[in-house]
């Protein structure tokens, strides 16, 4: 009797889980759904006056597509290139005149192609989260201020690849 209760349970559980994503949009999709297999990565290229960001963007799409199942090759029938327009560093937070606290952002667009045709312009695409980091204890010791920067520019770079994949992922064919 426990065992046909608890049967019942987890299956209630179930539904009301499934009902949930599914009325949310959410859905699974499974590998050969996904919209192409494997994908080329072109120019990244920077527009901006900070040094290797778009060497950082091309890392964290290589990354991220392979988190999602989709292989890199040169020879891919899709390609996507990109162009780093902006990037700002702002101090957000300040002790004696010193920035302590600052808030990175860059902004890319991205072009998808599939041999010689264009499919699809993604323009915009920053980080959909604010990347903030802080000079350790307010010093001003630049040394400790790059590597903090450098982690940002980083994560920042990862949470752009993060977008533009899941815009390439659920494009509507």
């Amino acid at each position: 009797m426990v065992t046909v209760k608890r049967f019942l349970f987890v299956l209630a559980a179930l539904f009301i889980i499934s009902g949930i994503l599914g009325g949310c949009g959410y859905s699974v999709y499974r590998h050969a759904s996904l919209p192409f297999q494997e994908i080329s990565i072109g120019l990244i290229e920077n527009r901006t006056v900070e040094p290797k960001l778009q060497d950082k963007l091309e890392r964290a799409l290589t990354e991220e597509f392979l988190k999602q199942g989709i292989s890199i090759n040169p020879s891919a029938q899709y390609k996507i290139t990109g162009i780093v327009r902006a990037f700002d560093m702002v101090a957000i937070a300040s002790k004696d005149n010193i920035g302590v606290e600052y808030r990175v952002t860059f902004d890319a667009d991205f072009t998808l192609v599939e041999g010689p045709k264009k499919i699809r312009d993604i323009k915009n695409i920053r980080s959909p989260f604010i990347v903030s980091f802080r000079s350790y204890k307010g010093s001003p010791n630049l040394s400790n201020l790059l590597a903090a920067e450098e982690v940002a520019e980083d994560q920042v770079a990862n949470n752009v690849a993060m977008e533009i994949v899941g815009a390439l992922i659920y494009i509507k064919k």
